[in-house]
């Protein structure tokens, strides 16, 4: 029988004690999060990383918010799903469109404070400047202390912020001098020698002697009494050259003068439309621009029609049960999907070269002629679109395989007894449900294959060239591949902000064709319904 004193005994309170535990394990979670936090954000601000600072800035805010609010219990689960999404996914898309209106790109990479600072440090030396050569001494605690001799012959002890002065020997710390008029030591530095001097850093950035007429290191031999060449000026968002007085006004992220003489380093500034008005506008770049949109189109189209033509026939090839070897053909004809799609496109431009190719030199046997694969536009076009039938119609095969399986038996043989034959079976039945079935996946093939930088950049690098335009281009050139020739290999050297606009006009064309195909994906739902 148990004894009643202890079933008195209150139980110790588990629960409250986990409850504290949590909570305090949530606190500095929470505490730890935001250190983190506000330790990346003032990196990042100092480094001029705005947008990427503003990210990390809304993620701490959502941090906070799912710890803090029980509400938001539900969502802590998902929460590294969602950092990351908001990191990887969502903030490089923002980021592209921020970056479409600037001039972000070679020559303007860092912020307009960090351009400003590294253009005065630049320096000359005026007419009443002197030069000096030079010894360095330097201390344990890492201080300098120059011994400086003029033309004349006069030796001057310079230390930072104060002015110079001639001590002699068994003055002010100084040693015996040797040959060289040079103090062997003094008291409290050591001597460089000429090597170590010429290579330490630190003295080329040190101003010595009194300010107004400081002095520098300009070259291992010589210092100098140095001025800075450029001095900004914010009322007028210009520099100011001191040795001449020339203005050089900030020009779309570049200080550049009347004269058209420019400053580097540039930096990022917003330009408005800018990008986006000389994609459509400029003379240069709208001229094969109309034969290359017509391209891609005629690219994206003819491969997914040929793609998914082959794909099919082989497929209901292959859903006869009396086909012999179905299972052996089958798995070869999967290899050219195994292999890399670089490699691929590799070993066919090697087929296709006109002098060493199997394919060439097998037709000019033959035939006595091959086509010119590389030279020619319609053949260069031709061999597009067969290297990527190769690349493509395994996949439409195995995609088509598993939906002709899933179409009942049924309505083909209620076709049968009313006496439909075998195309208008096919017309009336299996395209219709098939396309209902595969509809996305079409879609998602022609986007592909609207973007398919690969297979034209590494063929035949959009060859060949299109005569007379004013910037490269190709016969086989799509838009990507166009863009990433005029952001990044033409002589206006790399452009993100260029990039980064075209790259927005071929997403508002992709997503625009997306969508009316998707309406008609609809309407073969309507057709499949009607079967």
């Amino acid at each position: 029988m148990p004894n009643s004193t202890s079933q008195n005994i209150p139980k110790p309170d588990t629960s409250s004690r986990t409850n504290i535990g949590t909570s305090l394990l949530r606190l500095a979670l929470l505490i730890a999060t935001d250190i983190a936090a506000v330790w990346i954000l003032s990196k990042l601000i100092f480094l001029g990383y705005l947008p990427l600072a503003g990210v990390i800035f809304i993620i701490a805010i959502f941090v906070n918010f799912i710890l803090l609010r029980q509400k938001a219990y539900p969502i802590r689960w998902m929460a590294i799903g969602l950092i990351l999404m908001g990191l990887f996914t969502i903030y490089p898309i923002f980021f592209t469109v921020w970056v479409s209106f600037t001039n972000y790109g070679e020559g303007h990479l860092i912020t307009k404070e960090q351009a400003v600072v590294q253009i005065e440090k630049e320096k000359y030396l005026p007419e009443t400047g002197k030069a000096y050569s030079w010894t360095a001494f330097k201390s344990s605690e890492d201080n300098y202390v120059l011994w400086l001799q003029d033309e004349e012959g006069n030796a001057y002890l310079a230390k930072p912020g104060e002015p110079l002065t001639q001590p002699q020997p068994g003055e002010a710390g100084l040693g015996e001098l040797d040959s060289n008029g040079i103090p062997e030591k003094i008291e409290g530095y050591k001597r460089l020698n000429a090597i170590i001097a010429a290579t330490d850093k630190n003295l080329t950035e040190i101003r010595f002697g009194e300010e107004g007429t400081t002095i520098q290191v300009r070259s291992p031999k010589e210092a100098a009494e140095l001025l800075p060449k450029y001095v900004y000026d914010p009322d007028q968002d210009a520099m100011i050259e001191q040795e001449t007085g020339n203005i050089f006004r900030n020009l779309r992220g570049t200080f550049t003068s009347s004269t058209g003489q420019v400053l580097r380093p540039g930096f990022v500034e917003m330009v408005q439309f800018a990008n986006f008005k000389e994609f459509f506008v400029s003379p240069a770049l709208r001229g094969p621009l109309v034969r290359i949109v017509a391209w891609n189109f005629a690219f994206a189209i003819l491969s997914l029609l040929l793609n998914f033509a082959m794909g099919l026939v082989i497929a209901i090839m292959f859903n006869d049960e009396n086909f012999p070897f179905k299972r052996l053909i089958r798995s070869l004809l999967i290899i050219p999907y195994t292999v890399p799609a670089l490699l691929t496109i590799l070993i066919w431009r090697g087929m296709l070269n006109p002098e060493l190719g199997v394919v060439s030199r097998m037709l000019e046997s033959l035939f006595g002629w091959a086509p010119p694969w590389f030279t020619d536009q319609w053949w260069a076009k031709v061999a597009i679109l067969l290297i990527n039938l190769w690349l493509s119609y395994p996949y439409f095969m195995l995609v088509c395989s598993g939906a002709l399986q899933s179409i009942p038996e049924d309505y083909y043989s209620a076709a049968q007894v009313d006496g439909a034959n075998a195309w208008q079976q096919f017309r009336r039945i299996t395209l219709p449900l098939l396309l209902v079935a595969v509809g996305p996946l079409l879609i998602a093939s022609f986007v592909f294959n609207f973007n398919n930088f690969n297979l034209i950049y590494i063929f035949n690098a959009g060859g060949p060239p299109i005569a007379g335009t004013p910037t490269p281009a190709g016969h086989t050139d799509i838009l990507i591949s166009y863009v990433y020739n005029l952001a990044f290999t033409a002589s206006r050297g790399v452009d993100y902000g260029f990039a980064a606009a075209i790259t927005i006009v071929i997403f508002f064309i992709v997503g625009t064709i997306t969508i009316l195909q998707f309406r008609y994906t609809n309407m073969w739902e309507e057709v499949s319904e009607n079967v």
